[in-house]
């Protein structure tokens, strides 16, 4: 065993004692010699019995899952997950001469240094200084006109899936260093896609931060949704030794947990969900207490299931649908226990 791959099961496993109610201190000492960062110690109430289970109490803050004590200095990092959810992205919309609606953009890679957990901080690979990138949303036939500036050391490109020219596909014309690169295409088809760069090495370009969502609504727009939100699934890579040592939606892990998401009980909710993970090969999505209706890659108008989990591989995305009949707190999160119990998991509080 490597000492790299001696670390990573080192520190996971510090984290998955952690995950349990508190971490040791030779836990502790293992994931602070890996990382040279100070974990800050999980919060959770109750007692323990001698096989380590958790025996009554609740978190205060309504967590259930573990978490760290103390929050993440949003204002710092210049974004907040809770932002991001409903932080649609229309551009600058103007009408060209043929009567088609045009939305323009600019989009800058910069790096920017984030704190992913309190005193835990990740040198990232952004757009716009923000991860996941502005959720660029439009209606199928428009005119998408984007100004790309790369503001990083590297080479760096955005590379959209969906429907283009080939000179347009972020592949084969690296932009670099302080150059810009204009971005022009039609927007089709309709559904929830992504932009990610594609530049060498490609995964390592992806877990640094470099993806957003793409969604394209149908010229007819789609069922009417009380609530629509956006959600990312990542890793977060902290010691960039190629294996993830956090797990989350929009970037930041346990968010949801500290910050529930709230919607109103029989409303209809629609999230348009998208696995930007790395390192490991597939994610999965599970909701508690209720069933939804999944469109894969959401351009087909039928649901191709009716289930509480979904899985997904890198790259692949759908839309959920879902009501809740009754009101209280419900879980969200990956299906591998790891992933969850590593800070994938979330809130819904219906009201």
């Amino acid at each position: 065993m490597s000492l790299n791959q001696f670390n990573r099961v080192t520190r996971r496993n510090a984290l998955k004692i952690g995950a349990l109610g508190a971490l040791s201190a030779a836990g502790a000492g293992a994931v602070a010699a890996c990382t040279g960062q100070t974990i800050p110690t999980p919060s959770g109430n109750g007692t323990r019995a001698n096989n380590g289970t958790h025996v009554g109490g609740h978190p205060s803050d309504a967590m259930f899952m573990p978490g760290f004590v103390g929050e993440v200095d949003h204002a710092s990092n210049g974004f907040n997950p809770t932002d991001i959810l409903t932080d649609f992205d229309y551009g600058k919309v103007s009408t060209l001469p043929n009567g088609q609606t045009l939305r323009e953009y600019r989009i800058n890679a910069v790096m920017k240094t984030i704190e992913v957990a309190p005193g835990i901080e990740f040198e990232a690979w952004t757009y716009n200084g923000r991860v996941p990138g502005p959720t660029i949303r439009c209606t199928e036939g428009d005119r998408i006109r984007i100004e790309f500036v790369n503001g990083t050391p590297h080479p760096h490109t955005m590379h959209f899936h969906g429907v283009h020219h080939a000179n347009m596909d972020g592949v084969y014309e690296p932009v670099p260093v302080g150059g810009k690169f204009v971005y022009e295409f039609d927007a089709e088809p309709f559904g929830v896609h992504q932009y990610h760069c594609h530049i060498f090495p490609l995964a390592e370009h992806i877990a640094r931060g470099l993806y957003g969502a793409f969604i394209v609504d149908p010229k007819d727009g789609w069922a009417k949704a009380d609530h629509e939100f956006v959600m990312v699934q990542n890793g977060v890579d902290i010691d960039f030794d190629g294996g993830n040592d956090f797990y989350a939606v929009n970037f930041i892990p346990f968010h949801y947990d500290k910050h529930p998401i709230v919607i109103q009980k029989d409303a209809l909710v629609r999230v348009f969900l998208i696995n930007m993970l790395e390192y490991d090969q597939i994610n999965s999505f599970h909701l508690h207490a209720n069933f939804f209706h999944y469109y894969p890659t959401g351009t087909s108008r039928t649901p191709s299931e009716f289930t509480d989990t979904i899985v997904q591989a890198q790259a692949q995305r759908g839309i959920v649908e879902f009501r809740y009949k009754f009101p209280g707190k419900y879980m969200f999160h990956a299906h591998k226990t790891e992933f969850a119990e590593l800070g994938w998991t979330g809130v819904f509080q219906v009201v």
